[in-house]
């Protein structure tokens, strides 16, 4: 892009101090303001994970048009993802709070449907972020399993997974709960960790074994055992792999209340973390599908993990486990700063009365500033949305399609209504310029394709065991959702002059002064 395609001169609101803008756009500073334009951007790139969604999906991928579709779709889905995030970005600019998407949503909107756009955007976003924590920590269990079958002959059983799921969900809890500082440096490691694992891991990779796939292969070969005759079907539920992990890079807007200069570091996070990403997964990718010794024993692992496998065929046991553990180490940091960024929606949206016993979710603890109660409805939600797995062996499929449909919804409502402001939306500091359109259309249109793609069955024939359950955890929620809005909600949601707002806000005003820790 031409430099004048994004610009990063002042053009909104001018001269204002975090807080002050914050204040300008109807919010109180409570949560402390401790992290850098690099620990925002490392919270995005860190739930993005490339070592967490490549891998605990590559499984899906190799059986949902192998190599061919697992690297030409990451070139693909990358490429559209960009467009999500920079329309993103460039709204962020404009409206930095944790409210993030709804919030957004509500300015762009029409007056008088305003609050409804509101409600329904924050009500997908809450599905998409409690899934993709769901989806994160899920997919660190199995690979724990994996590990600990390896090391300790540990048989993986279904229910031993949402064992260890529930563990590595309490665990991330405990963290965001009392080790709030731990929890600022681990994300700011986490980056690192990831740069450095996905070179260690492809070096390795590329170099030790004796032989590789041929190009052909990884970039021509289709597999497809879903039971599908179409191959353009198969093709199309394949990219589900590669959206799914270019999902939560809204953490940079949901933590924006917590950084400084958040104008310009919450959109540059959301840019950044995208196509940083973007590059390491394709490497990554690319390290394990050429290192592939046996596509067949990788597919029937008795570790349940065809990456894992990958890695002891071609680097032995001993390397294999080690790395293995690098894998494992990402995927808890990348859970860990799920459930950080999820709370802060959940703070945020229970701050305006949005979910059943808001008065609970948006409490902020006096000793560490952070949304503690919020925390554990995060992992809570997470546990429940995973259960199904104990009785469908699609159900990690149709947790990572619920976290991409609901997510991406919320990420395009804004960017939609954006469009139909026109020249009257009023630009932050960061800002796409005469870009904005062109790259807020190809967004909405991406969005509207894979909305339609992840609802459909991914396994054939369908039947209990194996269709996907994604359209009925959307409709659900939706439909809650609206008839809380028909019923209450319109009345009071984001309405500033009803009893119920006054009234959290009178509660909100009384409460103690919060300390920094």
């Amino acid at each position: 892009m031409t430099d004048d395609a994004i610009e990063s001169g002042q053009s909104g609101p001018s001269g204002l101090s975090d807080e002050e803008r914050l204040a300008q756009l109807g919010y109180t500073q409570v949560l402390a303001r401790r992290m850098s334009a690099f620990s925002n951007y490392a919270v995005s790139f860190t739930i993005i994970s490339v070592l967490s969604g490549c891998l605990t999906l590559y499984l899906f991928g190799m059986n949902t048009g192998g190599p061919a579709v697992i690297t030409w779709g990451w070139v693909a889905v990358g490429l559209m993802t960009l467009f999500v995030g920079l329309a993103m970005a460039e709204i962020c600019s404009a409206y930095p709070t944790s409210a993030g998407l709804y919030f957004w949503a509500h300015r762009l909107a029409p007056p008088r449907t305003a609050a409804a756009w509101a409600w329904f955007t924050g009500w997908f976003n809450v599905l998409g972020q409690v899934a993709v924590t769901a989806g994160i920590d899920f997919g660190a269990a199995s690979f724990l399993g994996a590990y600990l079958n390896l090391q300790f002959d540990f048989e993986v059983t279904p229910g031993r997974t949402i064992l260890l799921f529930a563990g590595i969900l309490v665990l991330h809890g405990l963290l965001n709960t009392f080790g709030v500082r731990i929890v600022a440096l681990l994300n700011s490691v986490s980056v690192w960790w990831h740069v450095v694992g996905v070179a260690v891991i492809v070096g390795a990779l590329t170099f030790a074994p004796d032989q590789h796939q041929s190009a052909s292969f990884v970039f021509g070969e289709f597999v497809n055992n879903t039971g599908w005759g179409s191959g353009v079907y198969v093709v199309l539920i394949g990219l589900l792999m590669a959206q799914y992990t270019f999902t939560g890079y809204d953490a940079s807007a949901h933590m924006t209340e917590e950084t400084h200069d958040a104008s310009t570091a919450g959109p540059k996070g959301i840019v950044q973390s995208i196509w940083t990403s973007w590059i390491a997964g394709f490497v990554l990718l690319l390290g394990f599908t050429f290192a592939i010794q046996s596509y067949d024993g990788a597919l029937s692992s008795p570790t349940g993990a065809p990456p894992a496998q990958i890695l002891l065929d071609a680097l032995g046991a001993t390397a294999g486990k080690l790395l293995l553990l690098v894998v494992i180490g990402a995927q808890l940091f990348c859970g860990m700063a799920s459930v950080t960024a999820n709370s802060r929606m959940i703070y945020a949206f229970s701050r305006d009365g949005a979910l059943p016993f808001s008065h609970v979710w948006h409490t902020v603890s006096p000793r560490t500033r952070t949304p503690v109660a919020a925390v554990w409805l995060a992992a809570g939600g997470a546990l429940v949305l995973g259960l199904p797995y104990l009785i469908n062996v699609t159900a990690y499929a149709a947790v990572t399609s619920i976290a991409v449909i609901g997510l991406y919804i919320a990420y395009v409502i804004p960017t939609l209504l954006r469009l139909r402001k026109g020249e009257e939306f009023e630009r932050g500091p960061w800002h796409l310029g005469r870009w904005s359109r062109a790259i807020g259309l190809v967004a909405v249109a991406w969005v509207g394709v894979i909305t339609v793609l992840f609802m459909l069955p991914q396994v054939s024939p369908v039947t209990w065991e194996t269709f996907n359950y994604a359209p009925v955890a959307v409709l659900v929620v939706l439909g809650s959702a609206a008839t809380w809005w028909f019923a209450s909600a319109r009345h009071w949601f984001l309405n500033p002059d009803h009893e119920r707002t006054l009234a959290r806000e009178a509660a909100r005003a009384n409460a103690p002064e919060p300390v920094d820790p």
